[in-house]
């Protein structure tokens, strides 16, 4: 990404990019009626690795749960989690859930206008806080989403994957000179919307692109090559087992997951590395049935940001807890009609739900 501090700041791109957006930008999406801090940061992190049509009916059913800053410090995290059940990277959810307790005890329950403490709280990144202070209070921050960095390689020829630390720095520098000093938060919507709907990583439409005379990727016929890929490496590849338990009235058997790691603080099913773990956990925890008795299920792929998960699936009916962990608060038999109450990771709910 050679030469990007000798780019001087385009004065008509801001202008044009505004043009664009008041006749095919979106207007309606809920989160901007009302457009109120609370909202604002709520779907900024709902957006996070996530598209627009995905986190819309999350983000209506979330705020007529907890529809400001006090009811959702007040929620149990249960309840959040259930509320973000299949929207994935739960850590976003943690993340709020602590973030709107420190607003509630620090904060008077309002969201910090100050750009610093913004950025203290949980889960809130450099262009996370430049979104919501821009579209909060049209105040005059810089984002850097993976739109933005999309679009900014493109027009100017930017060379080198835009994730890597000197890059990102290039970059910051080349959209905070390209803010315009009015519509704010008109203008943060519009990067996002022109990324995500117009200069898209695939098959972008360049053709309306209202910057195309300005773009030294389509003029050196470099729009596929541009922004550089990640340098690549294999996916590694993980498996477990995991144990559908059901007992003589129907229930499941569900385990709290640990309070770190990947499905924290989610309800799923026991999970065991391979067949003699889960053998084990088995003989230790349940007095009816026997683990040879299982019924194998059709073997189950997730991908994760870093790895690829093989979950084979293993069931059992009309089995009973032993005496001894009954009392187990992180066990739980849970009837069919209860399961929408929890959160469940979207593999293991997808996987209930045909079972």
């Amino acid at each position: 990404m050679n030469g990007v501090e000798t780019i001087p700041p385009d004065p008509r791109f801001a202008e044009r990019l505004l043009a664009w957006f008041d006749v095919s930008g979106r207007h309606d999406l809920p989160w901007q009626h009302p457009r109120t801090p609370y909202r604002v940061w709520l779907s900024e992190i709902m957006l996070q690795q996530t598209q627009v049509r995905v986190v819309i009916p999350y983000f209506e059913r979330f705020v007529r749960a907890l529809p400001d800053m006090q009811a959702l410090a007040e929620a149990p995290l249960d309840d959040v989690l259930a509320l973000w059940s299949g929207l994935g990277y739960y850590a976003r959810a943690r993340n709020l859930h602590a973030a709107a307790k420190h607003c509630v005890e620090r904060h008077a329950g309002e969201l910090p206008r100050d750009p610093a403490m913004l950025r203290d709280l949980p889960g809130i990144g450099r262009s996370t806080a430049g979104a919501i202070l821009a579209q909060a209070w049209n105040a005059r921050f810089a984002i850097l989403d993976g739109n933005v960095k999309r679009v900014l390689c493109r027009i100017y020829g930017l060379d080198g994957w835009p994730g890597a630390p000197a890059a990102e720095k290039r970059l910051w520098s080349i959209a905070e000179s390209l803010l315009p000093t009015a519509r704010i938060a008109d203008y943060t919507q519009a990067q996002m919307d022109f990324g995500a709907t117009l200069c898209t990583r695939h098959d972008p439409a360049c053709v309306l692109c209202p910057l195309q005379n300005d773009c030294k990727a389509l003029r050196e016929g470099r729009v596929a090559e541009l922004p550089t890929p990640k340098p690549g490496k294999p996916m590694p590849e993980r498996a477990c087992v995991v144990m559908l338990l059901r007992d003589a009235e129907g229930r499941v058997l569900l385990q709290r997951r640990p309070p770190t790691g990947i499905w924290a603080a989610l309800w799923s099913l026991p999970e065991a590395e391979d067949h003699d773990h889960a053998r084990a956990w088995f003989d230790a925890h349940l007095r009816d049935g026997h683990y040879d008795d299982a019924t194998a299920l059709d073997i189950v792929h997730h991908g994760f940001t870093h790895y690829r998960l093989r979950i084979q699936p293993l069931r059992w009916c009309a089995v009973a807890l032993r005496d001894a962990v009954r009392d187990n608060s992180d066990l739980r038999w849970v009837s069919r009609d209860d399961l929408d109450a929890l959160g469940i990771p979207a593999p293991i709910r997808t996987l209930l739900g045909q079972t």
